[in-house]
């Protein structure tokens, strides 16, 4: 069903980016995104799962309800192997490995990697992380 033909909150998945592209939005089990502005004109406002705010046109489709099973995060995985089962490898710390392999690696024993030594945290490609280091590009203002 098209968004024109909705009203005023009703919640809503499978939500179009483009007319006729398909669902992208709003697919994840238990979530649901909420019509927040008058579907009347060419563009609708929405609210997604995560707070933000999105026009989407209103030519665009979407299935009216929430999708099914909302406690499918709150399932137990009982042993790491059953995370492997659904394809998640392990995590392995960076202090834990070779100097080759990552920025904290190496040292005898335990070694620091931050603090009075200097060296803040980093990714495996050796860009900081956490310390207020910013991540995303920030968007030109016309």
């Amino acid at each position: 069903m098209s968004i024109s033909s909705m009203r005023i909150g009703t919640f809503i998945h499978n939500i179009e980016v483009n007319p006729g592209q398909g669902g992208k939005l709003v697919r994840a089990a238990g979530t649901s995104a909420k019509i927040l502005k008058e579907p009347k004109s060419r563009y609708c406002l929405i609210r997604l799962p995560s707070g933000a705010e999105k026009l989407i046109d209103t030519q665009c489709r979407a299935t009216v309800g929430m999708v099914s099973n909302p406690s499918h995060g709150a399932k137990k995985l009982r042993k790491a192997g059953q995370s492997r089962w659904l394809g998640r490898r392990p995590v392995v710390r960076g202090v834990a490995m070779n100097p080759v392999d990552h920025p904290h690696g190496g040292g005898e024993g335990r070694s620091k990697s931050s603090g009075s030594y200097g060296q803040t945290s980093r990714t495996p490609w050796g860009k900081p992380c956490k310390c207020g280091f910013k991540t995303a590009k920030s968007r030109r203002r016309n």
